[in-house]
Order: C-alpha cells, then sequence, then structure tokens
C-alpha cells in the first residue's frame, strides 16, 4: 500500500502497461487508440482503459521581446481551432512544430523569421508543458527571445503553407492590459506574459547589462 501522505511520490512509465495502440486515423496528424492499464495511488492496477489520442508530438513558443524598446511582437492569424467561436483570428507568440532532426532553439529561430520577420538575438528557455495532456500529445517547449521590435511589421508566412500572419507590437505594459482584458486566448502566449511580468526586470537587467 503506497504512503498516500508523501507529496513527492511520483509514478514512472513503468508502471503503465500499454496494452495496445491502434492507429484510427493518419493524415497531416493522427489519430490513435490506447487500451492500457496503470497503477493505482491506493495501491494494485486499475481497470483496462480505453483513450483516443490526438497526436501532435513537439512544438516550440517564442516570446519575443524588445528590451530596449521594452515591447514584445506578436502575430495575428486566423486558426482552424476557432473558426466557429467568436474569435477565429487569434492574438499569439511566434510558435512552430519540431521535426525529429530538429532542436527547439533552432525552430524558434527559424519561425520567428518566416512568421514576423524578426531575427532573435539572446534566447532563454523558460519552461516545457501538455496543454491538453487528456487527449493530445503535444508538449510545448517555450522560451523569450531577443529582438528589434522596430523591425518587426507587415504580412508574412508561407504561401505553400496557406498561411496569412500580420505581425504588431505593443508595449510590454499594453500587452499586459491586453492580457488582463482577456484578448489573449493562446496557452503559450498568456504563459510567457505570465512569466514576463514576473521577470521582466531582471531579464532587462541581464540582456542590457552583459
Amino acid at each position: 500500500m503506497p504512503n498516500l501522505d508523501k507529496q513527492d511520490q511520483q509514478f514512472t512509465p513503468s508502471d503503465v502497461k500499454i496494452i495496445s495502440k491502434d492507429t484510427l486515423f493518419q493524415g497531416y496528424f493522427r489519430m490513435s487508440k490506447y487500451r492500457f492499464q496503470h497503477r493505482k495511488f491506493a495501491g494494485g492496477w486499475s481497470a483496462i482503459v480505453e483513450r483516443e489520442l490526438f497526436e501532435r508530438g513537439e512544438a516550440v513558443a517564442i516570446l519575443p521581446y524588445d528590451p530596449v524598446r521594452d515591447e514584445i511582437v506578436f502575430i495575428e492569424q486566423i486558426r482552424v481551432g476557432a473558426l466557429e467561436h467568436p474569435h477565429p483570428w487569434q492574438y499569439e507568440i511566434v510558435a512552430g512544430v519540431i521535426d525529429r532532426d530538429e532542436n527547439g532553439e533552432a525552430v524558434a529561430r527559424r519561425e520567428a523569421e518566416e512568421e514576423a520577420g524578426v531575427s532573435i538575438g539572446r534566447m532563454q528557455s523558460l519552461l516545457s508543458y501538455y496543454p491538453s495532456s487528456g487527449g493530445c500529445s503535444e508538449r510545448i517547449e517555450l522560451f523569450v527571445g531577443e529582438v528589434d521590435a522596430s523591425q518587426a511589421k507587415g504580412i508574412h508566412g508561407l504561401d505553400y503553407e496557406n498561411e496569412d500572419i500580420r505581425v504588431f507590437v505593443l508595449s510590454r505594459e499594453e500587452a499586459m492590459d491586453w492580457l488582463a482584458q482577456g484578448k489573449f486566448e493562446n496557452g503559450a502566449t498568456i504563459i510567457a506574459l505570465q512569466w514576463l511580468a514576473l521577470n521582466h526586470l531582471t531579464l532587462k537587467s541581464q540582456w542590457l547589462d552583459s
């Protein structure tokens, strides 16, 4: 019987038995069906659990921040997940999918050029997280990157991917006002801005004094 009062107790992959994994759909993304069992907090094993999983793999998002001007570069683009909601066009930070032969930092730098037309200088890794681990495999690595916000303007994106991305710049204070008003509905953007609210003074000191 495990000690349920022990706060640092954590199960590992060895505490899961994957019985089967079947592909239900394979297109741009994949949908899989798992049948598995897992150890229970009170001891013993669960019954067989069946779950469908939307497989998206690894992704990266970066908050482009100008420490000199105290400004943030954002993008706006239409999102299929919001098509039938009040705001199909979403305000976001730069993001992209990590291919198997890439690393997160390289993808973040490339996506900043493609989506916002800005070059990233210094970068700092913030955290990684699962946006919706109850049904999606996607894991996002989050960064903040140094940019010259005066260079951020225009319409960007890749034509062969049908991207139509508008770039705009807000002061840090304006961005925090938008955050408080609920104008940002993208998880990575919200998390990155909350991080910046807590750490912008330290970050500016590190980047401007070095």
